[in-house]
């Protein structure tokens, strides 16, 4: 990760090229303080890992995406901005820059203004659709801030809907290759991080509310997954059945009372007549 502050300027010494890729040798003094093979340096804004280096230079390897997709600049004797890796602790004093060069832009022109140089480039489409007014941008390696773009969003009625306008101030013309474009001139370009986040994370978010609109069937037929359907409960645990209860003993027969005895016969009577 990078933050688009330049350290220093380099200059390429040497070109070679092997079955489309390219082998670059950078001359330079700061970015070589404490190198280490492996470490990562971004070169005008493309992001490289150092595979040798000397007292004097460091050498890169390019493939051939990666000279497809930059400006064409990678010849001997190029200036090229120099910025090694941030580290944790460091200023962030541009922006959060990954070194993942995604297209480039042409100058369309270089107007002097008193204390400054106004540059308009003409980015990608692709691309195009990040970049704000007050926002920020990487344009060869270098974080800078968007003044104007056209088409919406842009307040200016000149600029084409993909064009955008950078104010270059003498210091950065001083100590960066900006200082050396001129109209018709390449540039790589990296939009900023958080844009494309957000952007992504609003895709995503419109992508759920479609699904959640959707039955089973619609979202299976497109290739999508369905709407969220709850879990059912589980069952409850399983009861033993109640134990049956006895059969309740007969009742007891009754008791029989005992017989009232009779009053006691006196002894001078008999039975019968005379």
């Amino acid at each position: 990760m990078f933050t688009g502050i330049v350290e220093e300027i380099g200059t390429i010494r040497a070109v070679h090229a092997t079955s489309g890729d390219l082998r670059v040798v950078v001359a330079a003094t700061r970015v070589l303080e404490g190198v280490a093979l492996g470490d990562s340096i971004a070169v005008s804004g493309c992001c490289l890992t150092v595979v040798a280096f000397d007292e004097a230079t460091f050498d890169v390897e390019l493939s051939r995406e990666t000279v497809t997709k930059t400006s064409p600049r990678w010849r001997e004797g190029a200036r090229v901005n120099l910025e090694r890796a941030t580290r944790m602790g460091d200023r962030l004093g541009g922006h959060l820059v990954s070194g993942h060069v995604e297209g480039t832009g042409r100058v369309r022109a270089v107007d002097a203004v008193p204390g400054a140089h106004v540059v308009t480039v003409r980015a990608p489409d692709a691309l195009a659709r990040y970049l704000i007014p007050k926002g920020s941008v990487t344009v060869d390696g270098v974080s800078l801030t968007v003044v104007d773009v056209g088409g919406p969003g842009g307040s200016s009625d000149t600029l084409a809907s993909t064009d955008f306008t950078l104010w270059l101030i003498p210091h950065t013309l001083a100590v960066t290759t900006l200082g050396d474009l001129r109209a018709g001139d390449h540039v790589n370009l990296e939009a900023d991080l958080i844009a494309k986040y957000l952007e992504r994370l609003a895709g995503m978010g419109a992508v759920r509310e479609a699904h959640s609109t959707r039955t089973d069937a619609e979202g299976t037929h497109a290739g999508l997954p369905g709407p969220h359907v709850p879990n059912p409960p589980p069952p409850p645990p399983p009861t033993e059945p109640p134990m049956p209860r006895p059969p309740e003993p007969p009742p007891a027969p009754p008791i029989p009372e005992p017989p009232v005895p009779g009053p006691p016969r006196s002894s001078g009577e008999r039975g019968g007549g005379a």
